[in-house]
């Protein structure tokens, strides 16, 4: 059961950062995955990547945010698997502004696809969550969901928002053979944050405040997304696994 043969999986943004890493641990775990991006680029260069995969790696362009996009994946599964094991709503974004600063257009962006884009995948494709009786959704949260740590304020609503949306799905689907979890990461690898990581004075008190003494690695992330994705997980629902190198925990 420490796999994932026989799955069928999507996972949201899956091109780039942590929901790349889930793709190549799903797929090293037997899974056969569906993955999204806002770019034909980004889905061709991946699927390059993974071409030792052969049939059991699959790209869709479609931006989460918009309807007709979404409407274009749940097609898709449906005519080719009739079923979903397992989903992972892991597309996000985060404009970096002071909460006075933001326009309602950039806010209205970052709720609908961190926490909007989340819940339309959910319910949408619950008919064929449900076809399996033992089916899983993981929710990419973020540490900011629980505490201030610097990332704006409309991404930490639209991430606690999406930690209350976990909980309360978890509740409601689970005679459906639903579970739904959430992780929250603390800073992670990507390309988002690359940029900001290699800033000395934005790092330093990152690693000051973080026990491990390090940011997280995007792989380290997959690994609890694909835990709570297995049968091995199968008591484990409405929770949100926080990966921080102890940040949460340290009093410093």
């Amino acid at each position: 059961m420490w796999n994932l043969s026989n799955k069928f999986a999507l996972v949201t943004g899956g091109t780039k950062g942590i929901g790349k890493a889930t793709v190549l641990e799903f797929l090293d775990l037997g899974a056969e995955v569906l993955f999204t991006s806002r770019t034909q680029k980004d889905i061709d260069a991946l699927l390059k990547e993974l071409k030792a995969y052969g049939k059991k790696a699959h790209g869709l362009v479609a931006d989460v945010a918009i309807a007709q996009d979404r409407q274009k994946v749940y097609a898709y599964i449906e005519k080719h698997w009739n079923k979903l094991d397992i989903l992972v709503n892991n597309a996000g974004i985060n404009i970096r502004k002071k909460a006075k600063d933001y326009s309602d257009e950039e806010f209205r962006k970052v709720m609908e696809i961190n926490l909007n884009a989340p819940f339309e995948f959910s319910r949408k494709l619950h008919f064929l969550l449900k076809k399996d009786n033992h089916s899983t959704i993981v929710n990419v949260a973020s540490s900011a969901a629980m505490q201030d740590v610097g990332t704006g304020t409309p991404y930490a609503m639209s991430k606690a928002g999406l930690l209350q949306q976990t909980r309360s799905l978890a509740v409601e689907w689970a005679g459906d053979g639903i579970r739904v979890n959430a992780v929250s990461p603390w800073f992670t690898v990507t390309p988002l944050t690359k940029g900001l990581l290699e800033e000395e004075h934005r790092m330093n008190p990152i690693i000051q405040r973080t026990p491990l003494k390090r940011v997280a690695k995007a792989s380290e992330i997959a690994a609890i997304i694909a835990f709570l994705a297995m049968d091995k997980s199968s008591y484990i629902t409405g929770q949100n696994i926080v990966a921080d190198g102890g940040m949460s925990i340290n009093a410093i």
